[in-house]
């Protein structure tokens, strides 16, 4: 497998200047196949923002299942042992789970509910598979922060993503407030490349997924986008869903109050944006971060009645 070409360079020697954004955000302009439930209202605030919030999506009751199912993994000792379970790096805890929808039927259902699905073919005009699965738990008075990141920067670095061309969806298995450390994002900043200092670490994904240290951005860059576009921190009950583009930078702080807070990330990548060799790290990562064989193409599974949420036509996300 050969290196394509490198349109966003990181990882580098020395500082470098933000490069402008090569790739489209709505890429289903024009394209009448990938029409889909989001309106024009909502798709120009993606477009604006890089990202889009439904608050009560699905009902809180319906998360319920999927909250207790969580619970029970972080009860069994075999899943701890795991090298897909992340502890974190001050209490100990499950930080992060990651494959999902491979340890999960109803989280893999949850991956193709038509509401979602539908949402992110029409805003990456295409079919798409998971690229990674995760879930972030912050326990009461004790779960880490994340530093300020791009997605995309570390998956074209370390797993060969060549182009902008994934989303992310969030869902909120427990409510998001204003002290359980909800996610903080800087709209608009997805419309440029944040180049990052710093040589991968062999197997960096063994440390970066407890303390992120490497592919961090500039602290005077994230200065400037934040002065530029805020920072906005979308919060709510259970069941609401983020939709966010995988170049928005974005971060959350520790969960200093005694109410928990799991977030399920599902990462949708376009089929004609498959993983190549990595552009900044000597070897692939692990499939559970980053899929290369289980790449077909997901199917819509419309047979979830207890998800009560909102219908697929037409829907307006707010930025």
């Amino acid at each position: 497998m050969t290196k394509s070409l490198d349109l966003y360079p990181t990882r580098l020697p020395e500082h470098h200047a933000p490069v402008r954004r090569r790739d489209p955000v709505v890429h289903s302009r024009n394209q009448h196949r990938w029409n889909g439930p989001l309106d024009e209202v909502a798709l120009s605030h993606y477009e604006r923002d890089g990202f889009l919030w439904f608050e009560g999506f699905f009902s809180q009751e319906s998360m319920q299942p999927f909250f207790e199912e969580l619970k029970e993994m972080a009860q069994d000792p075999e899943m701890l042992k795991s090298e897909q379970v992340i502890s974190d790096p001050a209490s100990g805890a499950i930080r992060s789970v990651f494959g999902m929808h491979e340890l999960s039927e109803r989280f893999s259902k949850l991956t193709r509910d038509p509401r979602i699905l539908g949402m992110v073919r029409q805003l990456l005009g295409s079919e798409v598979y998971i690229h990674q699965s995760r879930i972030n738990d912050k326990y009461g008075f004790q779960g880490s922060g994340f530093d300020w990141h791009s997605d995309f920067e570390t998956w074209h670095a370390e797993d060969g993503m060549p182009r902008m061309r994934a989303v992310s969806a969030s869902l909120m298995l427990t409510d998001n407030n204003e002290f359980n450390g909800p996610l903080m994002l800087i709209p608009g900043s997805h419309h440029q490349f944040v180049p990052c200092v710093g040589e991968t670490p062999e197997a960096n994904w063994e440390s970066s997924l407890k303390a992120q240290k490497v592919g961090v951005p500039d602290e005077t860059v994230l200065a400037d986008l934040g002065k530029r576009g805020g920072i906005q921190s979308p919060k709510g009950p259970a069941g609401s869903l983020l939709l966010f583009e995988c170049n928005v930078l974005h971060a959350s702080n520790g969960n200093m109050s005694p109410w928990p807070r799991s977030n399920l990330f599902f990462v949708y990548n376009s089929v004609d944006n498959p993983l190549g060799v990595p552009y900044a790290a000597k070897s692939e990562r692990p499939e559970y971060l980053g899929a290369r064989r289980n790449v077909k193409p997901l199917e819509i599974h419309d047979d979830f009645p207890e998800l009560a949420g909102q219908g697929v036509e037409p829907l307006q996300g707010h930025g």
